[in-house]
């Protein structure tokens, strides 16, 4: 399985931090946020990366992860986006590392507690297109969220809130996919905003039947969502570091529940 590290972007919402800097240099607790995703990443196994790069500090972001190495990675590569196509529109730059495989797609802002290895190695096995990590927040209107449409499941991107409630799952910035998501992502339209949405990609995926859903049990954060949730996500960190008296943030004997039609 390749791994895909989502780096781009202009981080508007994070401004003005992000004025004159990438998001994903940004510290979550004592270490730059983009080192989160890459750890998840290397502790499920995925040691073949590329991470796709954009918008500010380019440069920096290069010098600063190197070969990979340094995270316990075969190699590291990486692919330039240029501009704001959407979330969509940068994975299809990875099809040719890609090369026919499954991947692992995890946005560069995504900070999770526990390893996302049991799914992985689910998804493997599974023979289904789409493996999407779903999980509850206390703002789901703010994300794509999972409902029920004529019996079907159906993603729902920043629904009404009057449609959804606190038990809502919402879909999180960690994807599993087959290689058919390159010839999905063709098939995509621009959106209202001009973007390549990866939620038209996923719903495609459930149209078909052909996927899986997996429940993240411990932590999960969007460092990315705004000043408060980037602030929030780091104390989250910082606690479970100190409650666990170790390095790594990730739990690796954690597991992801499954939940599949």
């Amino acid at each position: 399985m390749k791994g895909v590290v989502l780096a781009g972007g202009l981080g508007t919402r994070l401004r003005p931090l992000t004025s004159c800097m990438n998001k994903h240099l940004l510290p979550v607790h004592d270490r730059p946020m983009i080192f989160y995703p890459l750890q998840t990443l290397a502790e499920a196994g995925i040691l073949d990366v590329m991470v796709v790069v954009g918008g500010q500090s380019t440069e920096e972001i290069l010098k600063l992860l190197k070969d990979g190495r340094e995270f316990g990675l075969k190699r590291l590569y990486y692919v330039y986006q240029e501009g704001e196509g959407g979330i969509a529109a940068a994975l299809a730059l990875t099809e040719e590392f890609v090369d026919g495989e499954q991947m692992c797609v995890i946005l560069g802002d995504n900070i999770l507690a526990d390893s996302i290895y049991p799914a992985v190695e689910d998804f493997q096995r599974s023979g289904k297109g789409a493996g999407l990590l779903i999980t509850t927040v206390e703002d789901p209107q703010n994300y794509g969220c999972v409902v029920s449409s004529q019996g079907k499941p159906r993603i729902v991107e920043k629904p009404n809130s009057a449609s959804i409630d606190k038990d809502t799952q919402i879909v999180t910035g960690v994807y599993l996919y087959d290689s058919t998501v390159f010839d999905k992502i063709r098939r995509c339209k621009p959106s209202g905003r001009g973007e390549l949405e990866i939620t038209d990609v996923n719903n495609m995926y459930l149209e078909e039947g052909n996927w899986i859903f997996y429940c993240i049990q411990g932590f999960w954060g969007d460092a990315g969502s705004s000043i408060e949730g980037w602030m929030k996500v780091s104390s989250k960190v910082a606690e479970a570091q100190k409650q666990q008296m170790q390095k790594p943030y990730i739990v690796s004997n954690s597991l992801v529940q499954k939940v599949q039609r």
